[in-house]
């Protein structure tokens, strides 16, 4: 593992001090690949545009997926920068509004959580750390890679600005442990991502699909008091990008249950309406359906557990990796 880690940090290493205009020629030529030769995810690119959109004609559709075509190549380039971009050139091509408030509600004492979603693009909020008050750790909330020598590189990647990555599973524990210390963070949150089944408890109305949707984050959050926020990512230009943190609440304990999530959803919704082509669209979001989970799964006592062997995500996990 040590070798094989070794190697792709020293190639991803070299490749990021490569300049961006040389960076997005690689992209070019890795949309004509993607989009043209291979067709990358084709399928379910096009079946997620034509299912969120109706209202669109082919035209306007296949043009979608072509420009989400580029900002991915864009995305793929742009990540590989983040092992030795500075921090001058971050700063400028990632800027933020709205971080005074937060920085205001951080020196009051209080943490604060920023949803965000798979808007390209999302990797460079690690930069967010330049534009926080400097006793302050941001974090970022992650499932890590099964592969140990690519996660540890990722993670490498993702920390250069001093974005402190936590695995999903230790994140409550962490976060606790911070604010016990008297120490307030700032937490990322990416909630767009497909939850496992036994992780279901909500589901809502989403770009026109019955949507099963991660809670987690907002049980994490009202446990934690954290006041909330919107990460809006716009693509400016072509490298070049704008974070607009939008405040949902800074009393999240006095919403009703799933408020907080809805919102988020709303609020994403919105911004994928006015960039269709900077989400990310090759992912199958909506693999799942209600159909499905009301025939094989049940809620008990707050738990979700398969409806024929009663099985709950502790012993169900355990027996998947057998």
């Amino acid at each position: 593992m040590k070798i094989i880690y070794l190697i792709c940090y020293v190639l991803w290493w070299l490749m990021s001090l490569l300049p961006f205009r040389v960076l997005y020629l690689f992209s070019d030529g890795l949309y004509l690949l993607t989009a043209h030769g291979v067709k990358y995810r084709h399928k379910v690119i096009w079946k997620n545009l034509t299912e969120s959109f109706p209202e669109k004609s082919e035209a306007e559709l296949r043009t979608i997926e072509k420009q989400f075509y580029r900002q991915f190549c864009d995305y793929l380039m742009e990540t590989i920068k983040l092992m030795t971009i500075s921090k001058a050139e971050s700063r400028r091509r990632m800027v933020y509004t709205g971080v005074d408030e937060i920085n205001r509600l951080l020196k009051d004492g209080r943490s604060v959580a920023v949803y965000l979603g798979h808007v390209f693009n999302w990797e460079w909020v690690t930069s967010l750390p330049l534009w926080i008050t400097e006793d302050c750790q941001c974090c970022e909330l992650y499932h890590p890679l099964e592969n140990k020598a690519m996660d540890k590189l990722f993670k490498k990647a993702r920390e250069k600005q001093n974005a402190l990555c936590i695995p999903m599973q230790e994140s409550l524990r962490k976060i606790i442990q911070f604010n016990q210390e008297g120490h307030p963070v700032v937490v990322g949150y990416i909630a767009d991502q497909v939850p496992l089944w036994w992780n279901i408890h909500h589901w809502i109305d989403f770009l026109h699909h019955d949507t099963p949707v991660l809670t987690g984050s907002e049980r994490i959050v009202r446990h934690t008091n954290q006041a909330v926020f919107y990460g809006d990512i716009r693509r400016v230009k072509r490298g070049y990008y704008q974070c607009d943190m939008r405040l949902m609440t800074t009393e999240p304990k006095k919403t009703v249950e799933w408020e907080i999530t809805d919102w988020y959803f709303k609020m994403l919704e919105e911004s994928i309406h006015r960039d269709p082509a900077n989400w990310l669209w090759s992912h199958n979001r909506w693999k799942r359906t209600h159909e499905e989970f009301d025939r094989d799964w049940v809620e008990k006592d707050g738990k979700v557990v398969h409806r024929e062997n009663n099985e709950t995500s502790e012993t169900l996990k355990t027996r998947l990796r057998k």
